[in-house]
């Protein structure tokens, strides 16, 4: 069930029989969104609770997916299909468009602990990947600003899972799966169990979950198994082996016309031609596109307790504990295991005096070099083992209204991510003693590239395994968080009478420390690992919190809530970073059908451990250099004959934490209407604002080098100061003007405001052969608006399809029919019109090719089958009509993903079978 923009269901009652009742009848509960318990469902911050059963019923695999698929996450975010990101082996959302790190996340009320690794290689988050859903009581979410209630990161919305606390018997749950496409096949087990001590005084559940699953590779699928047949350009082949000059473009220098290489790949390699390109010839595949995962493989197992034992009638000892060890395998693909000379380490280029050119040589390794099992022996492994503990004491101060709630909270995290490398050393002596042969010299016209005379019939060869073993290996990096608190609460729920009810009034004490740090292997820093570069840093900080919250009903009708919290975080070689935070909540009820609310507060987000201590960290990156493009007369947008020097410039960049940041600030208000026209039935109607300054930015690699072309090409300002930071950011070498390295530091100074609506319905009715209930969330974002630096032109995310592929709408609905034995649900996830390539690359929609693409529909399904009450099958299809990413013609046949992979996937239908088993109950 979804109560969509409602008050959260009690946390220790059936949210299911909570919504057959009057909220004026209601026992107080704790809801989420106030730390008071009241009698109300509904208050003036809407909630959408997801409960165990939806979860279910609509066939989800993962909390990722229930998320994922939610109204509210309107952004795409970077996932398994990211290849080569710094955290494809994570999973996170994007709420409202914001960034992931702008979300909160809590487990029964508690914050998760950060993922180790750094999203997009800068910024901290959560990874959602490790919760056990067979284990999960409910997911609530609470779209908005919540700083004065819960902190930092609280800017986009709070996420609280709650899992189960206590159970009657046992359950067994077996589901298995797999993809009519291919690859997927997945298997997951539970068993849960309960127990009560006969004098009721204590309750005990113990939870384990195990799963695993096969990767999807993308030439299991035909839209990336090749290069785009159907694209805006013809299919170009992948260049396996090329030798490339900087000036005079490709030089085909193969004796055997590529006869020596033919059975790479699975047999696909062959002389191929780029009109255009110098002697236009190389050796490559159409085929190379197919070796990268788009679905991880996962084995992981979650242990779950939960432990509550009552000393006496007033006092309450709680307990428990969830650990998650997990591992995933993926590969990068044949675009990021190769070989090139054009390194640091060999001059970048070098000079062949017979043939009076500078010159590179590239190469791919195919599978065949890997050995048997090929790509799959090359795979890399994250694995992740966290542990939370919570140990508390609740209850009464004697006969008094106050309660208490003494707790500490314990959560380690940490990562061993275990990556296939090329050794730098070794692979550049192979290639020096077969093919470059002994250094001659420096090069007579500048003095700074070697001089060789290479064996070009030996650079077109494959190598054997035993040698590719020889240069090649694996290097782990290791990296952890750490986030411990203590936490004091006192409530009161009748702290004095007012005209409308009592009023309630929260006080929490928060003390605690938190820790991150990344060690990647050294050979990433000292250049001992060929090609790849990682993240490094690590700190820790002591912080304090004090929060507030006075519910007041000053008339039968009108209820205001104010709230406040003052946060302080103390870095370890830094000074004191706070900030207060405050919010006014209004509930008016002019009668009992009808709920007015609105909320206006602050929100903020503090500068994180990595913002703080993350050193310089460098990466290697693909660009366009669209300056040295456009002089050759390609321009932005045009670029694909750009001779590939250019047009996929392999470049260094670095970027480190700056101690000086100051928390991103925030204000943020709602309004919103809750209706309930007839029994069992709720319509609601909210609008949202954000208005968010200071924000700690990276810049895009590609934007900055759009930006360099638009100030060197005159279309902006040089001398603005846009255009001197830009300027600054960018290395050429002074010998051939090529792009060399680019910096993109981090800093306070973007803002960005967001206007968004969500609107909900819920109707349960009954209809003689079995009950029907209808759900459904829809969200549109009205306006959203982004300016990097001060001086800068605000940008429209929503119409700026450059800056912005996200959709403006989303939303989803499910229709479900229950009997005693049988039940059934359709489920829809919807989002709008998105931009095309196209116009992602030009940042407009004025040329031919640049347009939107359709809206995007999906439908799951299920069946169960319930032949006695303890036993139930069910039959789940998900994405029933295999629907795949719309077409957009407008990529060129030089890519092997031809859709936008952060809002579109190709897995297509799968289909699982789930037997559940439920024991033991009385």
């Amino acid at each position: 069930m979804i109560i969509p923009c409602a008050g959260a269901a009690a946390q220790d009652e059936d949210p299911e029989s909570s919504t057959q009742q009057s909220p004026r009848t209601l026992d107080r509960v704790t809801v989420t969104g106030s730390l008071i318990p009241q009698a109300q469902i509904e208050t003036f911050t809407p909630v959408t609770v997801i409960t165990a059963e939806d979860i279910q019923s609509r066939g989800f695999a993962a909390i990722s997916d229930v998320l994922q698929q939610s109204a509210f996450s309107t952004g795409g975010v970077q996932g398994s299909q990211s290849s080569a990101s710094f955290t494809q082996g994570a999973e996170t959302i994007s709420l409202f468009g914001l960034p992931p790190g702008y979300v909160k996340y809590l487990i029964d009320g508690r914050p998760m602990a950060s993922y180790p690794a750094l999203y997009n290689g800068s910024d901290t988050f959560n990874n959602i990947s490790g919760i056990p859903i067979d284990l999960v009581e409910r997911i609530e979410i609470l779209p908005g600003g919540q700083s004065s209630l819960y902190g930092s990161d609280a800017i986009a919305g709070v996420i609280n899972v709650i899992l189960k606390k206590e159970m009657q018997g046992s359950a067994l749950n077996i589901r298995g799966g797999t993809f009519t496409e291919g690859g997927g096949n997945s298997f997951r087990a539970s068993f849960s169990t309960g127990f009560q001590s006969a004098d009721g005084r204590t309750n005990a559940l113990l939870g384990v979950q195990y799963e695993e699953r096969d990767p999807i590779w993308a030439y299991d699928r035909d839209l990336t198994r090749q290069f785009f047949t159907q694209g805006s350009s013809p299919p170009l082949a992948s260049r396996d082996y090329l030798v490339l000059s900087p000036f005079t473009s490709y030089k085909f220098l193969d004796p055997a016309n590529c006869a020596n290489v033919s059975g790479q790949f699975g047999g696909t390699v062959g002389l191929q031609r780029r009109p255009g390109f110098g002697d236009e010839y190389y050796c490559g595949s159409f085929y190379t596109p197919g070796y990268r995962t788009l679905r991880n493989g996962k084995e992981a197992t979650q242990i779950y307790g939960n432990l509550t034992f009552e000393i006496n009638e007033g006092m309450q000892l709680y307990a428990n504990v969830l650990h998650s060890d997990e591992k995933v395998d993926y590969h990068v693909g044949s675009n990021f295991t190769w070989w090139g000379s054009n390194t640091e380490s060999m001059g970048y280029y070098y000079y062949d005096p017979n043939l009076d050119d500078y010159l590179s040589l590239q190469r791919a390794f195919a599978p065949e070099e890997m050995g048997p099992g090929g790509f799959r022996n090359t795979m890399q492994h994250d694995d992740s083992k966290s542990t939370r503990v919570a140990v508390g004491l609740n209850g009464v101060f004697g006969d008094s209204a106050w309660d208490y709630d003494v707790g500490y909270t314990r959560t380690d995290y940490k990562l061993e991510e275990v990556a296939f490398v090329r050794f730098a050393e070794p692979m550049d002596n192979y290639f020096r003693e077969r093919v470059l042969g002994p250094q001659l010299g420096l090069d007579p016209t500048y003095g700074f590239y070697p001089v060789y005379s290479p064996d070009y019939a030996a650079f077109y060869q494959p190598i054997s395994p035993q040698d590719f073993a020889s240069l090649t290996g694996y290097a782990t990096t290791e990296s952890k968080t750490v986030d411990q608190m203590l936490r004091f609460q006192v409530t009161n729920t009748q702290l004095f009478e007012l005209p409308g009810g009592d009023a309630g009034l929260a006080v929490v004490a928060e003390v605690g420390n938190q820790e991150w740090r990344y060690d990647p292997d050294p050979g990433y820093l000292d250049g001992t690992i060929w090609g790849t570069t990682a993240v490094s840093g690590g700190g820790e900080r002591d912080r304090y919190a004090l929060t507030t919250e006075l519910r007041m009903p000053v008339l039968e009708p009108l209820t205001v809530t104010l709230s406040g919290r003052y946060d302080a975080f103390k870095p370890e070689g830094g000074g004191t970073i706070d900030k207060p935070t405050y919010s006014l909540g209004l509930e008016y009820r002019p009668f009992e059908e009808l709920l007015i609310r609105g909320k206006y507060g602050t929100a903020f987000r503090s500068p994180t451990l990595s913002d703080l201590y993350q050193g310089e960290s460098g990466f290697f990156i693909a660009v366009t250099d669209y300056y040295a493009c456009s002089l050759l007369g390609f321009e932005p947008g045009n670029t694909d004959a750009c001779p590939a020097a250019l047009s996929n410039r392999q470049v260094f960049g670095t970027q480190e934490g700056n101690l000086d940041l100051q928390p991103i600030n925030a204000d943020v208000w709602s309004v919103g209407v809750v209706w309930s026209p007839v029994p069992r039935m709720s319509i609601n109607v909210d609008y949202h604002n954000w208005d968010i300054a200071d924000e700690v930015t990276q810049q895009s690699t590609d934007a900055l080098m759009l930006q360099e072309y638009r100030c060197r090409t005159g279309l902006d300002d040089i001398n603005s100061q846009l255009c001197t930071t830009t300027l600054s950011q960018v290395t050429r070498n002074p010998a051939t003007d090529q792009i060399t390295e680019i910096y993109t530091p981090k800093i306070n100074v973007s803002r960005q405001t967001l206007e968004a609506v969500s609107a909900g319905i819920n109707y349960a009715m009954d209809v003689g052969i079995g009950a029907l209930t209808f759900r459904g969330n829809y969200t549109q974002k009205i306006d959203h608006q982004y300016q990097q630096y001060a001086e800068d032109p605000y940008i429209d995310l929503l119409n700026n399809p450059f800056w912005s592929t996200d959709p403006k709408q989303k939303a989803d609905a499910s229709i479900t029919w229950a009997t005693d034995h049988w039940a059934s649900t359709v489920y829809a996830n919807w989002f709008s019109e998105t931009p095309n390539y196209r116009s992602e690359v030009l940042a407009h929609y004025d040329d031919p090719l640049a347009r939107k693409l359709p809206s995007h529909l999906i439908y799951n399904a299920s069946v169960s089958f319930s032949p006695i009450e303890p036993l139930q099958f069910s039959l789940l299809v998900n994405n029933v009509f295999n629907k795949m990413p719309p077409m957009d013609w407008s990529y060129p046949g030089t890519t092997g993903a031809p859709y936008n992979e952060n809002n579109f996937n190709v897995y297509g239908r799968a289909l699982y079978l789930e037997a559940r088993y439920l024991f033991g109950r009385n």
